[in-house]
């Protein structure tokens, strides 16, 4: 059976490499990966609202049906008129299309907008950074992202960190792993090592054991 990152197993089986890769640090297995490609061949991605995302709902000419609201970590919002609609996983303007369906049966051609006012995205599109990271965590992914962008968010490595035996676990090849020389692009400034980032990546930071 072929996992896609769109898949809850296919999550879950990045998270045992990323664990595996971790647990594997001290024996320095990752100089046999192939170093991470420069240039990711992302297409253009249209932003899909996830969980805990924040949204500004405006309905023109209808404040008091208009509010700011947080998606549920089910995904669904509620609205006044519209409860539990599914909003995880659409873009913006698909959402609004569909809250207008639904309020057409109190108020006439309801025109409706839909903004993200603060970001966390579809968890199979953000980027996990894990190990010796300042602050792991996982980021939502914009376009034309870069490792740099990245690790500037997790607040650069620790000082445990062995920055050059990091690993890039890529969800959209089916968990293929690549060799990042973060210490290079973060200490020493050297922007050869800086790469650009798909949905999806996970950022495996091992600790120095020397």
């Amino acid at each position: 059976m072929r996992l896609t990152t769109s898949s809850p197993l296919s999550v879950a089986r990045l998270a045992m490499v990323a664990a595996i890769a971790l647990g594997l640090s001290a024996c320095g297995s990752f100089s046999s990966y192939p170093p991470a490609p420069a240039h990711a061949e992302t297409p253009d991605q249209l932003y899909k609202i996830g969980a805990m995302d924040t949204l500004s709902v405006v309905v023109w000419r209808n404040p008091d049906l208009s509010a700011n609201i947080t998606v549920r970590p089910d995904g669904r919002i509620s609205l006044p008129l519209v409860e539990n609609i599914m909003a995880a996983g659409k873009q913006p303007a698909d959402l609004s299309r569909e809250i207008e369906t639904a309020l057409v049966k109190y108020i006439r051609e309801p025109v409706v907008t839909v903004i993200v006012t603060n970001f966390q995205g579809v968890s199979t599109e953000q980027i996990r950074i894990v190990g010796e990271a300042t602050k792991p965590q996982a980021v939502p992914f914009r376009q034309n992202m870069t490792l740099l962008d990245v690790m500037i968010q997790a607040g650069g490595l620790t000082d445990y960190a062995d920055g050059n035996g990091a690993v890039l676990v890529r969800g959209s090849e089916q968990g293929k792993q690549y060799s990042i020389r973060l210490k290079d692009l973060i200490k020493r400034g050297d922007i050869s090592a800086n790469i650009e980032i798909k949905p999806g990546d996970i950022i495996i930071v091992p600790q120095s054991w020397f």
